[in-house]
């Protein structure tokens, strides 16, 4: 009788992360559970762009040039190509102290602070460390048990420490950090860019178009594109970085 082997598959790293986040295409995708909102950010801008490629782009081409549609489609796909990079990333999640080691840093804790005196507030869990020669204090996480790294933070939404943590940003649906800052940086530049490009060329095509029709009869035409074009406008004022609002040089 032969012996029949039973293979496990092995258990992934991400099947235990305990933070409170959502995990698809084996691990590859990474989002925060809350993403109603990164939902509606998807359909401002696809329905923006659907509207402004099916009234103002085949107007437009034929009387101006058919870069116009070619350079819009180029940006629209740049930018949900930016934005998906930043909602599917790991932003810089640091993985949980282990059961040892938390114990180990408990003791650590617990021989530093020895001399206080029953009844009094143990200090508060910080250690100092040597960087580039100057001393910088990492503060203790008491959920992940861990010292966190300069400008590391906990996300309350994600339940996670995050590397350089900017933000959570509900409209990606996800932390910004250490690893997809620069898609997010790109993605609300180029937003703004496709928002003023479409706006600028609704303009232009209703200067066009109310020469033959009308202003009032080229409105009708086409109806669809200025709410949505007003609709996404503030998005990317809305989604600025912790940086640039505390110190607009940084990215200069």
């Amino acid at each position: 009788m032969s012996a029949v082997m039973i293979t496990r598959k092995p258990t992934r790293k991400w099947e235990k992360l305990p933070g409170k986040n959502t995990f698809c295409c084996d691990g590859r995708v990474m989002m925060a559970r809350q993403k109603g909102v990164f939902y509606l950010t998807l359909f401002l801008i696809v329905g923006t762009c659907s509207l402004f490629f099916s009234f103002e782009c085949p107007y437009l081409a034929v009387h101006l040039s058919p870069a116009i549609p070619v350079f819009a489609v180029l940006l629209f796909i740049f930018v949900m190509a930016m934005l998906l990079r930043t909602s599917f990333s790991d932003p810089g999640v640091l993985p949980r102290a282990l059961p040892e080691e938390a114990n180990f840093i408990e003791m650590e804790i617990e021989a530093a602070n020895g001399n206080v005196l029953a009844g009094q507030r143990p200090p508060p869990r910080i250690k100092n460390v040597q960087i580039n020669n100057q001393i910088v204090k990492l503060k203790y996480c008491y959920t992940c048990k861990i010292f966190r790294p300069p400008r590391a933070s906990h996300c309350s939404i994600c339940d996670n420490c995050v590397d350089r943590f900017d933000h959570h940003c509900p409209w990606v649906g996800n932390c910004v950090g250490k690893r997809n800052y620069r898609y997010f940086y790109l993605f609300t530049l180029s937003l703004s860019l496709l928002t003023i490009y479409i706006f600028a060329f609704n303009i232009v095509h209703v200067v066009l178009r109310s020469v033959d029709s009308g202003f009032v009869n080229t409105l009708k035409e086409t109806p669809g594109t200025y709410p949505f074009t007003w609709a996404v406008g503030p998005l990317p004022e809305d989604m600025k970085t912790n940086e640039l609002l505390i110190n607009p040089s940084c990215c200069k």
